[in-house]
Protein backbone atom coordinates (compact mmCIF):
# COMPACT_ATOMS: atom_id res chain seq x y z
CA UNK A 1 0.00 0.00 0.00
CA UNK A 2 1.31 3.25 -1.38
CA UNK A 3 2.07 6.04 1.38
CA UNK A 4 -1.28 8.00 -0.11
CA UNK A 5 -3.50 5.46 0.44
CA UNK A 6 -2.16 5.01 4.07
CA UNK A 7 -2.40 8.47 4.61
CA UNK A 8 -6.14 8.30 3.53
CA UNK A 9 -6.92 5.42 5.74
CA UNK A 10 -5.47 7.77 9.00
CA UNK A 11 -7.92 10.74 7.58
CA UNK A 12 -11.29 8.08 7.82
CA UNK A 13 -10.19 7.74 11.16
CA UNK A 14 -11.22 11.40 11.91
CA UNK A 15 -14.62 10.49 10.44
CA UNK A 16 -15.39 7.36 13.00
CA UNK A 17 -18.68 8.95 14.79
CA UNK A 18 -17.60 7.28 18.02
CA UNK A 19 -15.46 8.17 20.96
CA UNK A 20 -13.00 6.26 22.86
CA UNK A 21 -14.79 5.32 26.42
CA UNK A 22 -12.20 7.54 28.07
CA UNK A 23 -9.77 9.87 27.10
CA UNK A 24 -5.99 10.10 27.83
CA UNK A 25 -6.32 12.87 30.72
CA UNK A 26 -9.24 10.45 32.35
CA UNK A 27 -7.74 7.55 32.02
CA UNK A 28 -5.72 7.86 35.65
CA UNK A 29 -8.59 8.86 37.65
CA UNK A 30 -10.79 5.99 35.48
CA UNK A 31 -8.29 2.98 36.43
CA UNK A 32 -5.54 4.29 38.53
CA UNK A 33 -4.03 0.58 39.75
CA UNK A 34 -4.13 -0.15 36.25
CA UNK A 35 -2.59 2.86 34.69
CA UNK A 36 0.15 1.90 37.05
CA UNK A 37 0.84 -1.38 36.09
CA UNK A 38 0.59 -0.72 32.48
CA UNK A 39 3.81 2.25 33.16
CA UNK A 40 6.02 -0.53 35.31
CA UNK A 41 5.22 -3.75 33.47
CA UNK A 42 3.87 -2.10 30.15
CA UNK A 43 5.33 -4.88 27.44
CA UNK A 44 3.58 -7.70 29.52
CA UNK A 45 0.40 -5.57 29.69
CA UNK A 46 0.66 -4.46 25.74
CA UNK A 47 0.95 -8.81 25.29
CA UNK A 48 -2.23 -9.02 27.33
CA UNK A 49 -4.36 -6.62 26.05
CA UNK A 50 -3.29 -6.99 21.97
CA UNK A 51 -4.41 -11.16 22.72
CA UNK A 52 -7.95 -9.72 24.81
CA UNK A 53 -8.28 -7.40 21.33
CA UNK A 54 -8.22 -10.53 18.95
CA UNK A 55 -10.92 -12.56 21.81
CA UNK A 56 -8.00 -14.28 23.00
CA UNK A 57 -7.81 -15.97 19.74
CA UNK A 58 -4.38 -15.60 18.23
CA UNK A 59 -4.83 -17.68 15.43
CA UNK A 60 -6.08 -14.03 14.36
CA UNK A 61 -2.72 -12.85 15.16
CA UNK A 62 -0.51 -10.47 12.75
CA UNK A 63 2.82 -8.44 13.56
CA UNK A 64 1.66 -5.20 14.51
CA UNK A 65 -1.80 -6.32 13.54
CA UNK A 66 -1.45 -6.00 9.79
CA UNK A 67 -0.25 -1.57 9.69
CA UNK A 68 3.77 -2.65 8.80
CA UNK A 69 5.46 -3.71 6.10
CA UNK A 70 6.98 -6.80 8.03
CA UNK A 71 3.13 -7.80 8.63
CA UNK A 72 2.30 -11.47 7.45
CA UNK A 73 6.24 -12.40 6.97
CA UNK A 74 7.32 -13.41 10.30
CA UNK A 75 5.50 -16.51 10.62
CA UNK A 76 3.02 -15.66 12.48
CA UNK A 77 1.10 -19.02 12.01
CA UNK A 78 3.91 -21.17 13.04
CA UNK A 79 3.85 -19.03 16.27
CA UNK A 80 2.03 -16.51 17.11
CA UNK A 81 2.56 -16.37 21.02
CA UNK A 82 6.10 -15.85 20.53
CA UNK A 83 5.90 -13.26 17.83
CA UNK A 84 3.90 -11.40 20.11
CA UNK A 85 5.92 -11.38 22.73
CA UNK A 86 9.35 -9.99 20.45
CA UNK A 87 6.44 -7.81 19.06
CA UNK A 88 5.98 -5.91 22.46
CA UNK A 89 9.53 -6.30 23.73
CA UNK A 90 11.50 -5.16 20.63
CA UNK A 91 8.85 -3.15 18.79
CA UNK A 92 6.71 -1.83 21.70
CA UNK A 93 5.64 1.63 20.42
CA UNK A 94 4.10 0.05 17.56
CA UNK A 95 2.83 -2.80 19.17
CA UNK A 96 0.64 -0.15 21.39
CA UNK A 97 -0.03 2.02 18.02
CA UNK A 98 -1.05 -1.71 16.33
CA UNK A 99 -3.93 -2.58 19.47
CA UNK A 100 -4.88 1.41 18.95
CA UNK A 101 -5.18 0.99 15.38
CA UNK A 102 -6.87 -2.06 15.51
CA UNK A 103 -9.84 -0.80 18.03
CA UNK A 104 -10.71 2.07 16.09
CA UNK A 105 -11.11 0.28 12.92
CA UNK A 106 -13.22 -2.32 15.00
CA UNK A 107 -15.45 -0.14 16.24
CA UNK A 108 -15.33 2.85 14.31
CA UNK A 109 -13.74 4.89 17.24
CA UNK A 110 -11.99 8.53 16.37
CA UNK A 111 -9.04 10.16 18.33
CA UNK A 112 -10.13 13.61 19.82
CA UNK A 113 -8.55 16.82 19.41
CA UNK A 114 -7.05 16.55 23.19
CA UNK A 115 -5.47 12.92 22.28
CA UNK A 116 -3.95 14.14 19.32
CA UNK A 117 -2.59 17.01 20.72
CA UNK A 118 -0.92 14.80 23.62
CA UNK A 119 0.43 12.04 21.26
CA UNK A 120 1.87 14.95 19.17
CA UNK A 121 3.66 17.10 21.74
CA UNK A 122 5.26 13.12 22.84
CA UNK A 123 6.61 12.80 19.81
CA UNK A 124 8.03 16.30 19.16
CA UNK A 125 9.35 16.31 22.23
CA UNK A 126 11.34 13.18 21.37
CA UNK A 127 12.45 15.05 18.10
CA UNK A 128 13.83 17.67 19.85
CA UNK A 129 15.75 15.52 22.41
CA UNK A 130 17.49 13.77 19.06
CA UNK A 131 18.28 16.95 17.53
CA UNK A 132 19.92 18.44 20.89
CA UNK A 133 21.98 14.66 21.38
CA UNK A 134 23.10 15.35 17.87
CA UNK A 135 23.84 19.36 18.56
CA UNK A 136 25.76 18.08 21.90
CA UNK A 137 28.02 15.29 19.84
CA UNK A 138 28.61 17.68 16.76
CA UNK A 139 29.74 20.38 19.35
CA UNK A 140 31.19 18.91 22.42
CA UNK A 141 29.87 21.73 24.75
CA UNK A 142 29.24 20.49 28.42
CA UNK A 143 26.51 22.65 28.40
CA UNK A 144 24.08 21.55 25.66
CA UNK A 145 25.15 18.43 26.44
CA UNK A 146 23.41 18.28 29.94
CA UNK A 147 20.38 20.20 27.76
CA UNK A 148 20.26 17.12 25.66
CA UNK A 149 20.55 14.64 28.61
CA UNK A 150 17.52 16.62 30.53
CA UNK A 151 15.88 16.73 27.52
CA UNK A 152 16.12 12.89 27.05
CA UNK A 153 15.18 11.99 30.20
CA UNK A 154 12.10 14.78 29.84
CA UNK A 155 11.09 12.54 26.48
CA UNK A 156 11.51 9.34 27.96
CA UNK A 157 8.90 10.24 30.97
CA UNK A 158 6.75 11.68 28.43
CA UNK A 159 6.77 8.66 26.31
CA UNK A 160 6.42 6.04 29.44
CA UNK A 161 3.54 7.95 30.53
CA UNK A 162 1.31 8.39 27.46
CA UNK A 163 1.92 4.93 26.70
CA UNK A 164 0.85 3.69 30.50
CA UNK A 165 -2.44 6.23 29.95
CA UNK A 166 -2.81 4.59 25.69
CA UNK A 167 -3.04 1.30 27.17
CA UNK A 168 -5.45 1.79 30.36
CA UNK A 169 -7.55 3.79 27.39
CA UNK A 170 -6.87 0.50 25.46
CA UNK A 171 -8.04 -1.49 28.60
CA UNK A 172 -11.23 0.56 29.65
CA UNK A 173 -12.64 0.58 26.04
CA UNK A 174 -12.40 -3.41 25.59
CA UNK A 175 -13.91 -3.54 29.50
CA UNK A 176 -17.15 -1.65 27.90
CA UNK A 177 -16.67 -3.62 25.22
CA UNK A 178 -17.12 -6.92 27.24
CA UNK A 179 -19.93 -5.33 29.03
CA UNK A 180 -18.24 -5.24 32.26
CA UNK A 181 -19.90 -1.54 32.65
CA UNK A 182 -23.32 -3.02 32.63
CA UNK A 183 -25.71 -4.41 29.77
CA UNK A 184 -24.21 -3.18 26.21
CA UNK A 185 -25.38 -4.25 23.09
CA UNK A 186 -24.55 -7.90 21.83
CA UNK A 187 -21.53 -7.96 20.25
CA UNK A 188 -20.20 -10.71 17.72
CA UNK A 189 -16.80 -11.44 17.02
CA UNK A 190 -15.95 -9.70 13.72
CA UNK A 191 -14.94 -11.87 10.75
CA UNK A 192 -11.20 -12.12 10.73
CA UNK A 193 -10.59 -9.91 7.55
CA UNK A 194 -12.12 -7.25 9.74
CA UNK A 195 -9.45 -7.31 12.62
CA UNK A 196 -6.11 -5.97 11.19
CA UNK A 197 -6.35 -4.69 7.59
CA UNK A 198 -5.49 -1.12 7.07
CA UNK A 199 -6.10 -1.81 3.31
CA UNK A 200 -9.68 -2.66 4.37
CA UNK A 201 -12.97 -0.71 3.33
CA UNK A 202 -13.89 0.99 6.60
CA UNK A 203 -15.68 -1.23 8.52
CA UNK A 204 -19.15 -0.94 10.11
CA UNK A 205 -19.95 -0.22 13.52
CA UNK A 206 -19.71 -3.22 15.58
CA UNK A 207 -21.96 -3.22 18.94
CA UNK A 208 -21.97 0.80 18.92
CA UNK A 209 -25.73 2.54 18.73
CA UNK A 210 -25.30 6.03 16.90
CA UNK A 211 -25.00 8.31 19.30
CA UNK A 212 -28.25 10.59 19.89
CA UNK A 213 -27.56 13.92 22.14
CA UNK A 214 -28.18 13.00 25.90
CA UNK A 215 -31.56 13.17 27.12
CA UNK A 216 -33.58 13.15 24.17
CA UNK A 217 -34.87 10.06 22.39
CA UNK A 218 -34.33 9.19 18.71
CA UNK A 219 -36.78 10.70 16.05
CA UNK A 220 -39.40 8.24 14.85
CA UNK A 221 -38.67 7.26 11.16
CA UNK A 222 -41.98 7.56 8.95
CA UNK A 223 -41.92 6.13 5.14
CA UNK A 224 -41.37 8.23 2.12
CA UNK A 225 -44.98 9.54 1.26
CA UNK A 226 -46.70 8.19 3.66
CA UNK A 227 -48.42 10.98 6.16
CA UNK A 228 -47.25 10.99 10.02
CA UNK A 229 -48.96 8.83 12.43
CA UNK A 230 -52.28 9.74 13.94
CA UNK A 231 -52.51 11.97 16.78
CA UNK A 232 -54.95 11.57 19.53
CA UNK A 233 -58.23 12.88 18.79
CA UNK A 234 -58.35 13.05 15.52
CA UNK A 235 -59.40 11.51 12.55
CA UNK A 236 -57.15 8.11 11.06
CA UNK A 237 -55.49 10.52 9.13
CA UNK A 238 -53.53 11.70 11.46
CA UNK A 239 -54.58 15.41 10.20
CA UNK A 240 -56.49 17.45 12.12
CA UNK A 241 -60.11 18.31 10.29
CA UNK A 242 -60.30 21.48 8.13
CA UNK A 243 -61.77 24.11 9.48
CA UNK A 244 -65.07 23.67 7.78
CA UNK A 245 -65.60 21.08 9.68
CA UNK A 246 -65.91 23.17 12.94
CA UNK A 247 -68.16 23.33 15.15
CA UNK A 248 -68.46 20.00 15.43
CA UNK A 249 -72.24 18.99 14.81
CA UNK A 250 -74.38 19.08 17.93
CA UNK A 251 -72.32 21.32 19.69
CA UNK A 252 -74.30 24.34 21.42
CA UNK A 253 -74.41 27.76 19.63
Amino acid sequence: MGSQQKLEKMQLRQNYRNFWHTDLMSTIQADAPYCCFALWCAPCVSYMLRQRALYNDMSRYTCCAGYMPCSGRCGESRCPEFCLCTEVFLCFGNSVASTRFLLQDEFNIQTTQCDNCIIGFMFCLQQIACIFSIVALIVGSDEINEASQLLSCLAEYVYCTVCACMQTQHKIEMDKRDGKFGPQPAMAVPPAQQMSRIDQQVPPSVGYAPQQPYGYPPAPQQPYGYPPAPQPGYPATGYPPPPSAYPPPGYPK
